[in-house]
């Protein structure tokens, strides 16, 4: 399975001002698999550890930091030699054992050499009175469930993503036919490496909705491990609620939509875990379309949305010939699906999405993002409706900006808007 952070890994290796790495993620994303897979094509010997139950290793760490004795302690558990250069040592589940994190900083300075990388879930939530986050002293990457174009790689559709790729728009409008089935199949696989990976194998949707039911369960015990009682019961009813939320008209995240009565100050903090353990994005309002758009941020007001598109759908109970072939209940819940694949792909390719809405109107614009300088204001349609009132009216007061429609039609360039497919849009130079 091609996953195209692997590139960013080989960038890293040969780097000259490399750091420690640590690859971060919500659980059952490939962390641990991508990293091996990068230690056995790119280095002579691995060292892998992992710190989930291994009180052992754990307690050299917390012994101190010096680096002789923990390269000791690495390689008994690891049963493998240690050479600067030559080696990738993992650290997996790292957030586990909170000095071994923190080592990362002894580890730069003492053997800078050396190519040391961890895996990571839950980062920053874990970390215990006494120990720190190596501030400055890592590389940080982040993995995210599989994007459509490593989809199309995983399923054997190669082709259709490096046509995407070299973004000849005639070429590739000429094999939708072949793209917009792939892309339905995606919305109901999701991305998660184990359910693509099985329906690749198969070639049976049901086998991977039974996965992705399997990581639901997972991350339900991961709350009640993490967090108290009162606390999980908040966090599992935000989290039950984004299908709810998702399927409405206006996404905007209502707290009197998770129960009756229920105040933002209670459940505010569930949020925040839900979002710093990876599995809900969560998308800011913004009062006003500036640069940056970071500025103007309302953290009060915003829209939940699941980790992956799979994972929602079946969240949500969605059956696969409605998300196939559609009918005419599954209507309202196309749009919830569409946006929440935008959302994905925007996170995958490395934008901080955030939304605008006018003020006391039904005007909206579903996402906006930033790149090199320019906004791109983005309108999601789940099929071919290609009225974009709301983009049109929004693009009259901000002309400077380049406006968006991603949908099920083909390319379209107006004065005022682009309109990319909606299993285009990775390519972003398709956007400008």
């Amino acid at each position: 399975m091609d996953r195209q952070l692997m590139a960013k890994l080989d960038a890293w290796k040969n780097s000259k001002r490399r750091k420690p790495l640590l690859l971060n993620g919500a659980r059952q994303v490939g962390k641990t698999w991508l990293l091996k897979e990068f230690g056995a094509t790119r280095f002579k010997d691995v060292a892998y550890v992992n710190f989930d139950g291994n009180t052992a290793l754990a307690s050299s760490f917390e012994a101190g930091y010096d680096i002789p004795r923990l390269l000791t302690a690495i390689q008994a558990a690891s049963n493998a030699k240690i050479h600067e250069g030559s080696t990738l040592v993992i650290f997996d589940e790292i957030q586990e054992c909170p000095k071994a994190l923190t080592s990362l900083k002894y580890f730069r300075e003492r053997m800078p050499n050396l190519h040391i990388a961890a895996a990571g879930s839950l980062l920053g939530l874990t970390v215990h009175q006494g120990t720190g986050f190596p501030v400055g002293n890592v590389n940080i990457l982040n993995l995210y469930p599989l994007s459509f174009q490593e989809f199309l790689d995983a399923t054997g559709n190669t082709m259709l993503r490096e046509l995407i790729d070299e973004g000849n728009r005639t070429s590739i409008s000429a094999f939708s036919s072949q793209l917009i089935p792939l892309l339905k199949q995606y919305y109901y696989v999701g991305g998660m490496p184990e359910a693509v990976s099985v329906y690749a194998e198969s070639g049976i949707l049901s086998d991977a909705r039974g996965v992705q039911r399997e990581i639901l369960r997972s991350y339900q015990l991961d709350a009640s491990k993490h967090l108290g009682a009162l606390e999980t019961e908040h966090a599992l009813s935000v989290w039950k609620s984004i299908p709810r939320h998702l399927s409405k008209e206006n996404k905007k995240f209502v707290f009197g939509q998770i129960r009756k009565g229920a105040r933002s100050r209670d459940y505010r903090s569930a949020i925040t875990w839900l979002s710093q353990a990876g599995v809900v994005t969560k998308v800011d309002h913004v009062a006003k379309p500036g640069i940056p758009l970071s500025a103007y941020a309302d953290e009060r007001t915003f829209k939940l949305f699941a980790l992956d598109i799979g994972l929602l759908g079946a969240m949500a109970d969605l059956d696969q010939q409605s998300v196939l072939s559609g009918t005419t209940i599954f209507t309202e819940f196309k749009g919830a699906l569409a946006e929440q694949y935008v959302c994905q792909q925007l996170v995958a390719c490395g934008f901080t999405p955030y939304y605008w809405s006018a003020n006391n109107s039904s005007g909206e614009i579903d996402f906006l993002v930033q790149k090199a300088g320019s906004t791109y204001p983005i309108e999601v349609k789940a099929e071919e409706n290609l009225r974009a009132k709301s983009l049109r009216t929004f693009s009259k007061s901000y002309s400077e900006m380049n406006s968006l429609r991603f949908s099920l039609s083909d390319f379209r360039d107006e004065s005022w808007m682009k309109n990319i497919p909606l299993y285009a849009i990775s390519n972003t130079q398709l956007w400008k």
